[in-house]
């Protein structure tokens, strides 16, 4: 079973940056695909970010897209999610989740790391 451990969120006032760190540990193989996802109070779990681990194609939420970047360390089996320009909105618990195979879903979950942006 694959282990996943957010780190790097905090509070940040609106304009402001962070960089989240998903470390991932106890898997064999390398997955298909690993994303990112937040969940704001009150609201659902929404996709924000996705990274293919082979070729690196990258996916993004049209609220994030040009703020936000995803990148991942093969070697560190690590992807990270650099936030700019925060706002308000982005406000959100963020978790790190993991695909194995293209024809499923994300099956592996972080805890999640606080995002907190004051405006």
């Amino acid at each position: 079973q694959v282990q996943l451990a957010e780190s790097g969120g905090g509070w940040v006032q609106a304009g402001g940056s962070l960089r989240l760190s998903c470390a991932a540990s106890g898997r064999t193989a390398s997955p298909y695909q690993m994303g990112w996802f937040r969940q704001a109070p009150g609201k659902e779990r929404e996709f924000v970010a996705a990274i293919t681990w082979s070729k690196g194609t990258t996916s993004y939420a049209d609220s994030v897209k040009d703020r936000f970047t995803i990148s991942k360390d093969n070697a560190r089996n690590t992807v990270y999610l650099q936030m700019t320009t925060l706002k308000a909105d982005d406000t959100a618990v963020y978790y790190c989740a993991t695909r194995p195979y293209s024809i499923r879903q994300y099956d592996s979950w972080g805890r999640g790391t606080q995002v907190t942006v004051s405006s």
